[in-house]
């Protein structure tokens, strides 16, 4: 069966936060309060305590607001703040270990940038397939040039069948992310135009309002 996912993915990313003057904690709060169901919390450069310290913080203030947590790369940190699951990239522990920390329950994610990266990830034991990045970015360095929307389809196409949603990430705006999901993406994740414009709620609540059916 399926994971169902919401069409907006609210990264909580450290480092963007401190740019626009948000702690953690803050920017969450505010995604959580704009209407965002599903967070993912993005902290490379944090002390495992202090991101242990804040992602317990905003785990607790999601379940009240009937909302997921997703922890980026740590799934240490995510079993031990009891988040609904982890993320992982290529250079990350594969899947299957990650399974073996967090349990056969968790939501379990993996980034994926070329056709066999994306076929390899399928045949993981993940929920779902992020790609990207679909547009060109700097708030993440992954060596990879910009996608486009061709390779949205197509991923889309090969994770259909297998059950698994596809989220795409990368260089999404307002304006964009509505073609994303119309390439057939399940989920956008959105990191920088949620927080640039100074009011992280509204701008959730404007992704939800163009993206929601």
């Amino acid at each position: 069966m399926a994971l169902k996912l919401p069409p907006l993915l609210a990264i909580v990313d450290a480092g963007v936060a401190t740019r626009f003057g948000w702690t953690l904690t803050d920017l969450a709060a505010a995604f959580l309060d704009g209407g965002a169901t599903l967070l993912q919390l993005r902290a490379k450069d944090e002390s495992s305590s202090g991101f242990l310290t804040a992602a317990t913080a905003i785990v607790a203030m999601a379940r009240r607001a009937g909302a997921r947590v997703i922890v980026n790369d740590r799934a240490d940190i995510a079993r031990l703040c009891d988040a609904d699951g982890v993320h992982v990239g290529q250079d990350d522990l594969p899947p299957s270990l990650v399974r073996g920390i967090v349990g056969t329950q968790a939501i379990v994610g993996l980034s994926t940038h070329t056709p066999v990266q994306l076929e390899a990830a399928l045949r993981e034991p993940v929920d779902y397939v992020a790609i990207g990045p679909v547009f060109g970015t700097a708030t993440k360095e992954t060596g990879y040039h910009a996608l486009g929307l061709e390779p949205v389809r197509r991923a889309a196409g090969r994770a259909a069948p297998l059950a698994k949603p596809l989220v795409a990430i990368g260089g999404i705006t307002l304006d964009t992310a509505s073609e994303v999901l119309g390439a057939g993406a399940a989920t956008v994740a959105v990191i920088t135009d949620l927080v640039a414009n100074g009011d992280p709620a509204a701008r959730v609540r404007a992704y939800l309002a163009r993206l929601t059916v």
